[in-house]
């Protein structure tokens, strides 16, 4: 007998976000914090106290990936890599298509601290309910952004229970599935951005993994991880969105 019910779950959860509600959601690089409209997002970051330069991602599966974000062939391979061949979690930043038709209702305010001039970020491939959530958003044609259940700065949360009070209260639905797979790493997800060639902007779970396909298979040196003494966020280039369009 299956100890939890992913499909149940993926549906309270997308039922709260149709409504324009705030789910806090178990992926297998911690939990995250997201919004179904400008109002629950604009929530989000005022709860979460976050800077001005900090993006949005968007709650996305690889279907969606691969009609919203415009990248080269070579580009392509390498994500689907990463995300089909070998089953890793990775943060996506690439050029995307601003007139599909699941952006067609975004508010110009929430496009804006959801992009970074014609990039979109989304992580992909983050487990079994995020898997089904995705799946149901795609049917609804739903858009839902967020990031991480943490105050800003604070670091990755793998447990509900670490997650602080003022994030956790401003949540309609929060599931619950325990310490999450890839805790060890004490980051979140690795975020590469693709744009005719790759460049990391930061470094986080399973970024040996990730750094070691891409040099196999196709010549790609990532750089070297300092140690999370050095770079504890694992940020690379987290500034450079302060003027971002």
């Amino acid at each position: 007998m299956a100890v939890i019910d992913i499909k149940a779950d993926a549906r309270r959860i997308v039922d709260v976000l149709a409504g324009g509600g705030i789910a806090i959601i178990p992926n297998d690089v911690g939990y995250a914090l997201m919004g179904g409209s400008k109002e629950a997002v604009q929530r989000i970051n005022r709860a979460k106290q976050r800077a001005p330069h900090k993006r949005n991602a968007m709650l996305c599966g690889l279907k969606l990936h691969r009609e919203l974000h415009r990248v080269a062939p070579r580009d392509r391979e390498m994500i689907d890599a990463l995300t089909v061949d070998y089953n890793l979690p990775v943060g996506v930043v690439a050029p995307y298509d601003p007139h599909h038709p699941v952006l067609a209702n975004v508010d110009d305010e929430l496009r804006r601290v959801s992009t970074a001039g014609d990039t979109l970020a989304m992580l992909l491939n983050a487990g079994n309910i995020f898997d089904e959530v995705n799946r149901l958003l795609y049917e609804k044609q739903i858009p839902v952004f967020g990031s991480s259940a943490n105050l800003t700065g604070t670091g990755p949360k793998f447990r509900v229970e670490d997650i602080q009070p003022e994030i956790r209260e401003i949540a309609d639905v929060i599931v619950d599935y325990g310490l999450r797979k890839f805790h060890t790493y004490q980051r979140s997800a690795t975020i590469l951005r693709f744009n005719d060639g790759v460049e990391c902007l930061r470094i986080g779970s399973c970024y040996e993994l990730i750094a070691d396909v891409l040099k196999r298979h196709f010549g790609v040196d990532l750089p070297p991880d300092p140690g999370r003494d050095v770079l504890p966020s694992g940020h690379i280039m987290e500034h450079e969105l302060i003027n971002a369009a």
